[in-house]
């Protein structure tokens, strides 16, 4: 029999401590519970002014009028809602397409490694920088586009006009380029972990290279492209700087998403600087209601990826 862990001894004469380092590992959790804990306390209170007065009116209204202390806050969370989800809808398709195409022998392992090493730059580029890209950039795009769908498809409401630059479409589109790098990278080494030998059974039974990736390799891979949509859902969702340059930053609710439009992340960096009394209060509701919307998301996401889980291993 052998010997507990607290009596092995290497060669060097060094005593391992197990207990010590459990010891470490439960005080930084137990720290980091206590850390966001503290974190929404304190914002509790110093929204609860503004929950007593406005109660859940401030999530149903759409009013944000500071010097009359009207406030609402159902446009910016429908913004937030809007604009996190369109840009996974851009985002979840091309960068699985591009984790596939970087996780199988499609090129050489050194153009392989460059295209990874630039796509997972994109990640180390300021927020701020992704603006002002968007600004000069994508708004052009964006205002021809659409000018072109009013003419062509004004009549479905999700392209009705006029047209703005400054718009949820435009704030989408930068969302997905910068949640791109997450989906991709994490996408790519759940493709890149799945065994050599489910890819050499699916061949051996006939498949081309395209059946054995849509059939076997990616349901294989299923629960680690779920847990990359949600880590880029919730990127997407508290986003504040390049939302808030780009994005418009209106108070009004509209289909359209060539309209301008809000989220709660823009709406907090736009006014808290200049806030008082109320308003301040109002602000810390909103920030406690984004807290709450990201931590539905990730459970909703938790549960999914659950659920795919169990799929991938055969239990129903």
């Amino acid at each position: 029999m052998s010997a507990p862990e607290k009596d092995i001894i290497s060669p060097s004469g060094y005593r391992p401590m197990p207990d010590f380092f459990k010891i470490i590992c439960q005080t930084a959790a137990i720290l980091t519970v206590l850390m966001l804990g503290w974190i929404i306390y304190e914002i509790i209170e110093s929204a609860w002014p503004a929950i007593q007065k406005y109660g859940l009116d401030f999530v149903t209204t759409s009013a944000w009028v500071p010097n009359r202390d009207r406030f609402g806050v159902l446009p910016f969370i429908v913004g937030t809602l809007a604009s996190s989800l369109l840009a996974i809808l851009l985002a979840f398709p091309l960068g699985v397409a591009i984790a596939i195409f970087l996780s199988e022998n499609f090129l050489s392992p050194a153009i392989r490694q460059t295209m990874r090493f630039v796509v997972e730059m994109l990640a180390a580029i300021p927020s701020v920088v992704y603006g002002l890209w968007g600004i000069f950039v994508i708004i052009p795009i964006v205002k021809a586009f659409g000018d072109w769908a009013v003419d062509s498809l004004g009549g479905f409401p999700l392209f009705s006009g006029p047209a703005y630059g400054n718009s949820l479409l435009t704030a989408s589109v930068v969302l997905a380029i910068m949640i791109l790098p997450t989906i991709t990278a994490i996408s790519r080494n759940a493709l890149a972990s799945v065994p050599k030998t489910l890819r050499e059974g699916a061949y051996a039974l006939g498949a081309t290279r395209w059946e054995a990736i849509f059939t076997v390799i990616l349901p294989t891979a299923a629960p680690g492209i779920v847990a990359a949509t949600i880590l880029g859902l919730g990127r997407a969702m508290g986003e504040t700087m390049a939302v808030a340059m780009l994005i418009g930053n209106s108070s009004r609710l509209s289909w359209s998403v060539l309209s301008p439009s809000g989220t709660l992340a823009g709406l907090l960096a736009n006014q808290f600087g200049e806030a008082q009394g109320l308003q301040v209060n109002s602000l810390m509701y909103a920030a406690l209601i984004l807290i709450a919307i990201t931590l539905v998301v990730n459970l909703l996401g938790e549960a999914v990826l659950r659920h795919t889980q169990k799929q991938t291993a055969g239990i129903r």
